[in-house]
């Protein structure tokens, strides 16, 4: 089993999605989505809401690059 982490960029490149599909699904703006994946910071409940959006569920958290909190 291969234990590496994606970062949301290519979780979100994977799904072929874009930045503002994204941004709708989560019910974010787009340049939040930009900051997260430049590995800015951000809301402890934007990235629950991105991390959802994505099809994944807060407890796979830790498979993700970037989230650690």
């Amino acid at each position: 089993m291969k234990n590496s982490k994606l970062s949301f960029r290519e979780i979100r490149e994977k799904q072929m999605i874009s930045v503002a599909e994204l941004a709708r699904k989560a019910g974010v703006s787009t340049q939040t989505i930009n900051r997260v994946e430049s590995g800015g910071s951000c809301r402890m409940d934007t990235l629950r809401k991105i991390i959802l959006a994505l099809g994944y569920s807060v407890e796979d958290k830790d498979l993700i690059v970037g989230v650690n909190r």
